[in-house]
């Protein structure tokens, strides 16, 4: 492997129509973190109480757990250029719909809640979507290249985007917030509408009750797709200590404004690490062992959550080096998890038949959502009587006992290796 193979795969952007998506999400990707900031923060400023602005999690869970299910079968039942461009369309409609509800001077919660919960099924459809259009546009051993650099993006997003948001939510306020995601939104509808038909192909099923159940009694017969959801599951509820930062920043790291400095790296490391992971993910799309890729990835991130654990316990209620050494766990976690999921989401679109990659996907969103939030009520359940240092090492201890009752018990996926290109699929679409 030559030196410039360490740094990200950037084949997929010879494909001209993965090259238009990702850049057209440059700044639909920024635009959706600045109402992902402002939508709570007007909320608090609305009622002044956190328990509303917790109602968000409920607003925006739900739909994606319907629609996240039913819009993998519509993904799968027709064009998925028409299912993106008509997505595309319904997020630009309710992201407006913030904005006009704003300079109308809304005062009613719940419409606001409403339109947020319109806007997150939107999302639920178009995420799959965006997802199973890969396997169409890019080579299969791309697959791993294009997610990588997704996320990416997504990652860089995740970091900038927030920045923006409270640096502007003074300044301009939530209305011209919500009016610049709308804008952002635009060159992601040109990237959609200039794609080639992606008309369904093989098994066509309406979409519906009995195509998600149908969906489902097709993963359930995939050992290597139920060991990738499961994977997952177990790296992050186990190992997500997302919900102990506060209490981390102000109990183990000393409070006050210290305390406030190092809550805001707690929460910005693991997304520093996916996006270093990003620029230095060259191999991932070159490992053929893919099983075993992903079972030490996950193993790494597991152990870092755990030696992060250890930093805790030994804090002394200030900051030392063991808070940085707690910041360097979750950046280390954060790139493992970040080759780990690349990994994942090219297993997930190159073993799938294509007739069920919407409804994969589907579940994959589920799965990918729910992991975390499950984790922040484990986490912070367990806290209570253990306290948040024993909480975060068990915690990274059981994603790498876990992960290795995994290994031994599922030999097929420890040996999965990616397939090798056949002829139809290195013509990628343009």
């Amino acid at each position: 492997m030559s030196f410039k193979d360490i740094f990200a795969d950037t084949r997929p952007f010879r494909v001209p129509a993965f090259k238009r998506l990702w850049l057209g999400n440059v700044a639909t990707v920024l635009g959706a973190q600045l109402t992902v900031v402002a939508v709570p923060v007007q909320i608090y400023q609305m009622t002044g109480s956190s328990a509303y602005v917790g109602l968000t999690g409920m607003f925006g869970l739900v739909p994606l757990v319907i629609f996240g299910l039913y819009g993998g079968s519509i993904a799968d039942a027709f064009d998925k250029r028409i299912v993106l461009i008509c997505t595309t369309i319904g997020l630009i409609a309710t992201t407006a719909g913030f904005w006009l509800l704003t300079i109308l001077g809304n005062t009613n919660i719940w419409v606001l809640l409403i339109n947020f919960a319109l806007q997150q099924a939107f999302f639920a459809v178009n995420q799959p979507t965006r997802t199973a259009i890969l396997r169409r546009l890019l080579p299969i051993d791309q697959l791993a290249a294009g997610t990588s650099l997704n996320m990416l993006l997504m990652q860089t997003g995740a970091i900038v985007g927030p920045l923006l948001a409270g640096a502007l939510i003074p300044l301009i306020g939530f209305g011209w917030l919500y009016f610049i995601d709308v804008l952002s939104i635009a060159p992601t509808l040109w990237a959609v509408w200039a794609l080639p038909s992606m008309k369904p192909v093989g098994e066509v099923m309406k979409a519906g009750l009995a195509s998600v159940v149908d969906g489902l009694r097709y993963l359930m017969g995939q050992p290597v797709l139920l060991m990738v959801m499961l994977l997952d599951l177990i790296a992050m509820t186990f190992g997500m200590p997302r919900a102990l930062y506060p209490e981390i920043a102000e109990v183990s790291f000393g409070g006050g404004a210290a305390g406030a400095t190092m809550l805001a790296f707690l929460y910005s490391s693991m997304a520093l690490g996916a996006v270093l992971g990003g620029v230095f993910s060259g191999w991932v799309s070159r490992i053929s062992r893919q099983g075993v890729a992903v079972y030490w990835c996950i193993i790494t991130w597991g152990a870092a959550v755990a030696l992060g654990g250890v930093a805790i316990l030994m804090s002394p209620g200030q900051v030392t080096y063991w808070a940085w050494l707690f910041i360097l766990m979750m950046v280390i976690g954060g790139m493992a998890d970040m080759f780990s999921s690349a990994v994942r989401n090219a297993i997930l679109q190159q073993s799938a038949a294509e007739h069920v990659q919407g409804r994969i996907q589907g579940v994959w969103i589920i799965v990918v959502v729910g992991g975390p939030r499950l984790a922040d009520v484990l986490h912070g359940w367990l806290a209570e009587p253990w306290g948040a240092g024993w909480t975060t090492l068990w915690g990274g201890v059981a994603v790498v006992v876990l992960t290795f009752v995994c290994m031994v018990s599922v030999p097929k996926f420890w040996r999965y290796r990616r397939p090798h290109p056949t002829v139809d699929e290195t013509g990628p679409e343009s």
